[in-house]
């Protein structure tokens, strides 16, 4: 049965968090992707900053070969980075394994990663994988893949799925505001600019998911 699950690594664990030592507010969020040897141009986003230059914030690592800034939208950053497929880390680890990346989040504190494998023994391969290599995940939740009842369900990873019920429940979308996005993070443990990406992404996927089949009024 497929499973997905969800693990942390320290900040430090992963090859884009040598942002934190300049910009320890910040959040980083990669785009979803499957991870390949093949497939090593992935992109990112970084978010919380008004740093004009923010691909400087980033030292060299071992595990990046290149960044390269591609677009910004207000305090939101695009950019691209070429990793170095020589180097041992959690997305060579889930390129081995063949378990599928869901969403991976990084602040100063941690990485927070949701992925998926086929069956549970998949996700056991990973894990043995990555002790052997050194890498220091805690897994923080264990799910079997479920049917989903809705398109709006299936477009959301569960994070944001929860962010999202706990703001509407919260009252963040009345007018005016009854809570604020500092202390939905308070509520789910996680930071105010991690709170804005998963709300930001998600309300993206439900307009995706229901506006797909709406045609546009003539004009």
């Amino acid at each position: 049965m497929a499973t997905e699950a969800s693990f942390t690594v320290p900040s430090d664990e992963f090859p884009l968090g040598t942002v934190f030592e300049q910009l320890p507010d910040v959040s980083v969020e990669l785009e979803r992707i499957i991870p390949a040897r093949d497939v090593v141009i992935p992109y990112f986003w970084v978010r919380g900053t008004a740093v004009d230059d923010v691909k400087e914030a980033f030292s060299e690592h071992p595990g990046v070969n290149k960044i390269q800034f591609i677009d910004s939208v207000e305090d939101e950053y695009l950019l691209r980075v070429e990793w170095a497929v020589d180097y041992d880390d959690v997305l060579t680890t889930l390129t081995e394994t063949q378990v599928a990346l869901i969403e991976a989040l990084g602040t100063n504190e941690q990485w927070t990663f949701d992925i998926r494998g086929d069956t549970r023994g998949d996700l056991a391969d990973f894990q043995s994988r990555c002790r052997e290599m050194g890498i220091p995940i805690t897994l923080t939740g264990l799910r079997a893949l479920t049917p989903v009842e809705t398109a709006t369900e299936a477009a959301l990873t569960d994070t944001q799925q929860e962010a999202l019920v706990l703001a509407y429940d919260l009252g963040y979308f009345e007018s005016p505001r009854e809570v604020t996005m500092e202390e939905i993070g308070d509520e789910l443990g996680i930071t105010e600019q991690a709170v804005a990406s998963r709300l930001r992404r998600g309300i993206k996927h439900i307009l995706g998911s229901t506006l797909s089949d709406v045609s546009a009024p003539s004009r």
